[in-house]
């Protein structure tokens, strides 16, 4: 099971260009740390993935921090979409 990139970028754009704005680029880590957590149910003893998935659920909470602070609609739009607990 691997992450589709353009499955998710599709999903979360603004318009057709948009591949790096902080809503696509929060629902990429998410698939990311969503397949890192069942690899790393099965696999308890991988630190290094471990630390991995703790930068990238770093760098996403900044992200949502971020869109928190300048566009609250899309935060709470988004929070919505991936089921996140904030």
């Amino acid at each position: 099971m691997s992450i589709n990139k353009t499955e998710v970028i599709k999903q979360f754009q603004i318009n057709d260009k948009d591949t790096g704005s902080a809503e696509v680029q929060i629902a990429i880590l998410s698939a990311r740390i969503n397949h890192l957590t069942d690899h790393l149910r099965t696999n308890r003893k991988d630190f290094h993935s471990r630390r991995g998935l703790i930068m990238m659920t770093n760098r996403r909470r900044k992200l949502l921090n971020y869109l928190k602070d300048n566009a609250l609609d899309k935060y709470n739009e988004i929070i919505q979409k991936l089921n996140l607990r904030r």
